[in-house]
């Protein structure tokens, strides 16, 4: 097996997805831990996200102000933003391996991403696979 790794590393190919610490290609898994064959791995996603509404602090000081002035001020505490928090899990599991990592959710769109570039990673490894 490490012939076949030092021939992918004289060899280079373009990355196709990077989620954290794992570097995909088109037939290779590059982790800290090594560089493994891409046939044959397993990959799983966990959504370990969660979203807040939240008056935004703008919001809260336009309250203070426009209450001292009218009533309405009331009105900036109905304003809510979302906001998420948490992280989202990828592992993947090989015949001699197992690595996982943690992407960091910035965003509503980061869980629908994710899950689209590993979708893409297990089509290539059914490709490879048949």
């Amino acid at each position: 097996m490490n012939d076949k790794i030092s021939l992918a590393m004289q060899s280079p190919e373009p990355i196709r997805v990077q989620l954290g610490e794992i570097a995909v290609t088109d037939s290779w898994v590059s982790t800290p831990a090594g560089s493994y064959p891409l046939r044959g791995t397993t990959w799983t996603v966990a959504n370990q996200t969660y979203v807040n509404d939240v008056i935004p602090g703008w919001a809260i000081g336009l309250a203070v102000v426009f209450f001292i002035f009218c009533l309405l001020g009331l009105l900036f505490l109905t304003i809510k933003e979302k906001r998420v928090h948490g992280t989202i899990g990828v592992t993947v599991q090989g015949p001699d391996f197992s690595y996982s990592t943690l992407i960091p959710a910035r965003h509503e769109g980061v869980q629908y991403q994710v899950t689209q570039q590993v979708n893409w990673i297990r089509a290539q490894v059914a490709h490879l696979s048949a």
